[in-house]
């Protein structure tokens, strides 16, 4: 059986090995793949630049993006998948630390499916994960 890949954009190596840790401890059935800013997520999502000859390509079930990126930030990151027929339908869920109900709003505006802030404590941290991959990957009906 094929598992299916969620894609972490996350430029913070401490939160990103945080994640990884948390997929292991709760026995993730899921890939995690995890790139570090805005222009890489864009070359693994359409398989370009040094993702271009990536074996093993499967479009990612599940985008989670920090907003606050290097080179190209989160809302254009979501901007360019929104705007992209081949993920128009799927979910991207907003991960950050930010409470601005500016970028709230313009996450959702720009079609985002949830925004979900980053608790503090580890154990917080990986629920909230596996409550997110539950609900996006196992509860909810996906466009397949």
């Amino acid at each position: 059986m094929i598992r299916e890949t969620i894609l972490l954009v996350e430029d913070n190596a401490d939160e990103a090995e945080l994640a990884e840790l948390a997929f292991a401890r709760l026995n993730a059935e899921y890939d995690l793949q995890i790139v570090a800013n805005g222009e890489e997520a864009l070359d693994f999502l359409f398989a370009s630049g040094r993702y271009c000859d990536r074996p093993d390509y499967r479009k990612p079930a599940l985008v989670l993006l920090d907003i606050d990126l290097p080179q190209l930030n989160g809302f254009d990151v979501l901007r360019a998948l929104r705007s992209s027929a081949a993920y128009h339908h799927t979910p991207i869920a907003f991960l950050t630390t930010s409470d601005e109900n500016a970028d709230i709003e313009e996450g959702y505006a720009l079609g985002v499916n949830s925004y979900l802030q980053k608790p503090l404590g580890f154990d917080q941290f990986a629920q909230l994960l596996q409550d997110v991959s539950h609900y996006w990957l196992k509860l909810n009906t996906r466009v397949h």
